[in-house]
């Protein structure tokens, strides 16, 4: 009798558990917007599995954790702020090495980035400003030789821009201002 009694609350029990909970497969993105399949109700609630965070009203709010499906790894943590990209952001290689790191701002990258080859190696490093690429930028090959330096200004191309094979010896040379090429280009 005891049993019988029994085996509906554990019943109930395994249907209360996360692991029962929405996965970001079960929702279907309608422009920016999330929902629930087979509904037209935006969605609100926990999302778990391969991508964890909450919504609210359809929308990405708050921390979030993503995972490489081919190995569980980490892939970002990222946080949203009214369903737009805010705050510091990393990702990561599916061998655990950080792969990218900076901060948003209101769905904008802002401030400086790096980032990095999948053997740890430094890639590019460089800053935005409103959402544009602003400032020296430099970039290298994975074995760490320099590839391109570079700088823009409001998003354009301006300065002197040089270009290295992985062995280090030069490629190109070029200058910009305002975008437009100026001057004379070296090969």
């Amino acid at each position: 009798m005891k049993t019988l009694f029994l085996l509906p609350i554990l019943l109930l029990s395994l249907l209360s558990t996360s692991c029962w909970g929405v996965t970001i497969d079960d929702l279907n993105k309608r422009g920016d917007i999330y929902y629930k399949k087979f509904t037209d109700t935006p969605f609100t609630g926990k999302v778990s599995g391969q991508e964890q965070g909450k919504m609210r009203d359809g929308i990405k709010e708050g921390a979030w954790v993503s995972y490489h499906g081919s190995n569980g790894e980490l892939f970002i943590k990222e946080s949203y702020k009214n369903g737009k990209k805010e705050g510091e952001w990393i990702s990561y290689h599916d061998n655990g090495q950080i792969s990218k790191k900076g901060s948003w701002k209101d769905g904008d990258p802002e401030g400086e980035w790096v980032h990095y080859h999948d053997n740890g190696q430094l890639k590019d490093k460089g800053s935005y400003k409103n959402g544009k690429h602003e400032g020296e930028w430099v970039h290298y090959h994975d074995n760490g030789q320099l590839w391109m330096k570079n700088s823009r200004k409001n998003g354009k191309k301006e300065g002197e821009w040089v270009e290295h094979y992985d062995n280090g010896q030069l490629e190109s040379k070029s200058s910009y201002k305002n975008g437009e090429e100026e001057g004379e280009w070296v090969e």
